[in-house]
């Protein structure tokens, strides 16, 4: 690397060391003390740069849960669970008996929105189940038990106080014009269906129990049973190909 040079007047060098030795001492000191500052306040920077503060996550609650997957010997709710607003129930969190807001009436206008965008495309919905009571689903379950045995239909019913369908939020949709396949996987085969799952998200729904994800919701997949909760949320679960759980970060 080729050096550069500075030349200065001599006079001016004459100057300079004159007045570096009526200086002395002071500037010398001045030199030494600005330094040790510096290095001081390099040093405490680079800690601080290097101590990042350590996120606790909070410990996974262990419990014991029996062959449906219910919390064994669980205490009955005394209110609904909320993360971030958004209603959550599930085999995790169940309701109290008394809950009975009825059927949303912003999960309803939304749906008859869809609806009107379904006509457009050739099909018809009808929401064929929507808020059940506590005592309604009680009725259901034991039913199914009665028919399929407690741990088959673990997996496709919900336990009085644990089904969605008493917050009012959930809709089980059908084609009009094909009853028979009313709570039916058979309905997400059709073109109806298929309709359905690529554009609820665009109406504030969202396919509650997946195909794949039954480890994660507690229930098999249902291509009928669909969730009202907005818009924004319904587009980013349906976006990332999740689950209300996984975008609640709770458990199922």
């Amino acid at each position: 690397m080729k050096k550069s040079f500075i030349r200065f007047p001599m006079i001016t060098l004459a100057a300079s060391a004159m007045l570096l030795a009526a200086c002395g001492n002071d500037a010398e000191e001045k030199k030494t003390t600005e330094s040790e500052q510096t290095t001081t306040e390099k040093t405490t920077e680079d800690n601080t740069a290097t101590e990042k503060p350590v996120e606790e996550k909070p410990a996974k609650e262990e419990v014991e849960r029996d062959a449906g997957g219910y919390i064994i010997d669980q205490e009955p709710a005394t209110e609904v669970k909320k993360v971030d607003g958004v209603v959550i129930a599930n085999k995790r969190f169940p309701m109290p008996g008394d809950y009975a807001p009825g059927e949303s009436a912003d999960a309803r206008a939304a749906f008859n929105e869809l609806n009107k965008a379904a006509q457009q495309a050739g099909y018809t919905f009808n929401a064929f189940s929507t808020y059940r009571s506590y005592d309604r689903q009680t009725e259901l379950y034991n039913n199914y038990v009665a028919k399929d045995g407690q741990e088959a239909a673990d997996r496709y019913s919900a336990r009085p106080g644990f089904s969605e369908h008493q917050t009012g939020l959930a809709f089980d949709i059908g084609e009009t014009s094909n009853p028979n396949d009313y709570a039916s996987n058979r309905f997400g085969k059709t073109e109806a269906g298929k309709w359905l799952a690529e554009h609820a998200h665009e109406y504030g729904f969202i396919m509650r129990y997946p195909d794949g994800k039954e480890e994660i919701t507690g229930y098999m997949y249902e291509s009928w049973h669909f969730r009202y909760v907005g818009k924004d949320i319904a587009t980013e679960i349906y976006n990332n190909d999740s689950t209300l759980e996984e975008y609640l970060g709770v458990e199922g």
